[in-house]
């Protein structure tokens, strides 16, 4: 195995660029002049989108841009110390010392403890002091050299009974990547511990591997700390214990006073503490212990949920709509069923089909579409189930997995009676409320059940049997019982209304459902309505002008317009954008034709008093139109890509154009009030360069 770097990796008192993306573009290509990549274009993809996630940038003049990438073959650290400096997102202002850390996707674990030796140690200053002094590239490739070379570093090992006068702390340290900020968290609680004169044992959670905590030692810790942007493995163990809560980069800047503020937290009999069987993806449905409101919390297990359920819709409806495209939509019969002239087949050979319609006009086409469409189908009525099974899981961990996925199965009846049978009565189909609610009533309940106090005996049983098994009948019966008549109804209404929607009243709706795409992007409010649009779409020979295949086509095209109005407007004035944000509206041109639009998160973020106001003009203009225009799509996702999916093609581009326009002068409009005379010069200049 190579050195993780080499004086040819080494850039000193360099300038590579006006902004972070510039600078790791140039480290990169540093990287591959080294003969260290295999594909750069990946290994910039991949830093970007670890860079995408969170700032990378630290306190002390610092940036440490890295990713898991298969743009190299072994690790690989390339350094620049710049001149200018270029800000990277720390608080305390740019960096200078930028070490851009590449490991190997699927890496071994020897590979990424070199990775995790050099983390700990740039938060030590004396190191960092050596790295500025240094005057050739071969000094500073010794010196890193040096360090990852050493013994790996290994935590103030806490006893299992704190000496007399002496407190005791244990922590977790964990980021999405578990290749840097995790391991320099853990270094900076230790020095910092050691300097408060406490023992420290601290777990790390990262991609080298995870060594847990002994339980005497958890057992005598005073308090525990959480620094992590993910959610703890097995928090249970801590159960009782007080808990001070951050995300994985405040103990780099802030050790001290976390010390400090777990040690009064220890002594304080009001303060939070973790509760037992909570979630990995965050905290449990109390939640208390972390200071989560209950809108927090709120948005937390809904996204959890959503998040899950997004693969099965976006394959799945894909899947149906390139069936039609190859079959034609004869291929399904009245009750969802594969069928041909309304015969159901069993798909015996290609030449059982001789669909007349079918795109490519043969019965191999059709047969592969009927394929497809079983596929997709089977994708597609999955969905349901893991909104629910996955708004379980956020309460109550893995638990609660089985009985929220049986409740979505009750709430899309996908084990009830066929609809052809008219003798029968079927469940009702409670959809995705129903999910919504059996996912929390599943989570709760078990969430609960995980709380008893029982033998011990019968502790191994309580999450693969007990808790499963007591969840799903109990919450099983309150559905079918209780909640599952008054929420079909609630859906019946609903259908109902979309079937009579006509008119203004058809427009109103298209307006509100842009409003609430625009309006945060993909979170909360974005989810309910692409949620209600994509419940519509079930694949079924539903006609042309279907009110679902009409909301779904309004909601599809308002979260298209955020990103492509920014991405517009970054074009026709770039002088009311930075660097990054110029950068940035490039590649939203393609995420928006994606109907990605957390494209348009970057501008929202910089400048939310003027951005958000624009985009929600746009994208409601774009739903009023989709409506008014009657346009139709019968994919769930896929954007300007599945324009074989779309009735009325001339009308999806005419929404789609008029709010991009709108959004972008309107950002252009807002941005452009009370800008000063000199920022006026500043950008004519940038334009005539």
């Amino acid at each position: 195995m190579s050195d993780l770097i080499n004086p040819s990796l080494v850039r000193l008192d360099a300038d590579l660029g006006a902004d972070k993306h510039d600078v790791i573009r140039a480290l990169a290509r540093v990287v591959e002049d080294a003969g260290r990549a295999t594909d750069v274009e990946q290994l910039v993809e991949d830093v970007f989108a670890r860079e995408a996630k969170s700032a990378t940038g630290l306190p002390g003049g610092i940036a440490i841009p890295h990713c898991r990438t298969a743009g190299v073959l072994e690790p690989t650290l390339a350094f620049a110390r710049l001149s200018p400096t270029v800000d990277f997102g720390a608080k305390d202002g740019a960096a200078d010392l930028v070490f851009l850390i590449a490991a190997p996707e699927g890496g071994a674990n020897t590979h990424l403890q070199l990775l995790t030796k050099l983390a700990r140690s740039l938060v030590k200053a004396s190191f960092t002091d050596a790295l500025r002094a240094a005057t050739t590239p071969d000094e500073v490739a010794r010196l890193v050299n040096d360090v990852v070379g050493e013994p790996a570093a290994s935590p103030v090992a806490a006893p299992t009974t704190a000496p007399s006068g002496r407190r005791s702390l244990v922590a977790v340290t964990a980021c999405p990547t578990g290749i840097a900020h995790t391991y320099m968290a853990a270094e900076a609680l230790e020095a910092a511990a050691e300097k408060a004169g406490v023992d420290i044992t601290v777990e790390t959670q990262g991609s080298a591997g995870t060594t847990p905590l002994p339980a005497a030692t958890i057992a005598a810790a005073d308090a525990v700390i959480f620094a992590v942007d993910v959610g703890v493995r097995d928090r249970g163990r801590f159960a009782g214990k007080p808990l001070l809560s951050s995300g994985v980069k405040r103990p780099i800047g802030e050790g001290d006073a976390m010390i400090a503020e777990a040690l009064r937290l220890a002594d304080d009999p009001n303060a939070p503490r973790v509760e037992g069987g909570g979630s990995d993806e965050g905290s449990g449905a109390g939640g208390s212990e972390t200071g989560e409101s209950w809108g927090g919390r709120t948005r937390r297990v809904l996204m959890t949920g959503v998040s899950y359920m997004i693969p099965f819709v976006a394959a799945g409806g894909l899947l149906i709509a390139l069936s039609f495209l190859l079959g034609g939509y004869e291929i399904v019969g009245p009750y969802g069923d594969i069928a041909v002239n309304n015969t159901i087949f069993d798909l015996p050979n290609p030449s059982a089909l001789g669909l007349d319609h079918a795109l490519f006009g043969s019965g191999l086409a059709a047969y592969i579409g009927a394929l497809f469409f079983i596929i997709g189908k089977t994708a597609f009525m999955l969905f349901i189930p893991a909104l629910a099974g996955y708004i379980a899981y956020a309460i109550a961990d893995r638990p609660g997995i089985a009985p929220g996925f049986v409740m979505g199965g009750l709430a899309s009846n996908i084990f009830g009676v066929h609809a052809s049978d008219a003798a029968a009565t079927p469940l009702p189909a409670t959809g995705f409320l129903g999910a919504i609610i059996g996912g929390v009533l599943a989570g709760v309940i078990a969430h609960w059940v995980s709380g008893w106090k029982v033998p011990t005996w019968m502790r191994g049983l309580m999450p693969v049997l007990i808790i499963p098994l007591f969840t799903s009948i109990v919450a099983g019966l309150l559905m079918i019982m209780v909640f599952g008549k008054p929420i079909g109804w609630l859906m019946d209404q609903l259908q109902d209304g979309l079937n009579s929607l006509n008119g203004s009243s058809a427009i109103l709706l298209g307006v509100i459902l842009g409003l609430m795409m625009a309006f945060d992007m993909g979170g909360p409010l974005n989810k309910v309505a692409y949620s209600f649009a994509a419940a519509g779409v079930g694949g079924a020979a539903l006609a042309s002008d279907a009110p679902e295949l009409k909301i779904m086509a309004a909601v599809m095209l308002a979260g298209m317009v955020p990103p492509l109005a920014l991405a517009l407007a970054t074009v026709v004035r770039p002088g009311l954008f930075n660097a990054a944000e110029r950068e940035n509206g490039k590649a939203a041109w393609a995420l928006g034709a994606s109907f990605i639009t957390e494209g348009a998160i970057p501008f929202a973020a910089a400048d939310p008093l003027r951005v958000i106001p624009a985009i929600m003009a746009g994208s409601a203009v774009t739903g009023g139109l989709s409506m008014a225009l009657d346009v139709g799509v019968r994919a769930p996702h896929g954007g300007i890509f599945v324009l074989f999916a779309v009735s009325n093609i001339f009308g999806y581009l005419i929404a789609l154009a008029a709010g991009t326009i709108v959004g972008a002068a309107g950002v252009i409009l807002l941005k452009s009030i009370g800008r000063t005379d000199r920022e006026t010069a500043d950008e004519r200049e940038l334009v005539t360069v």
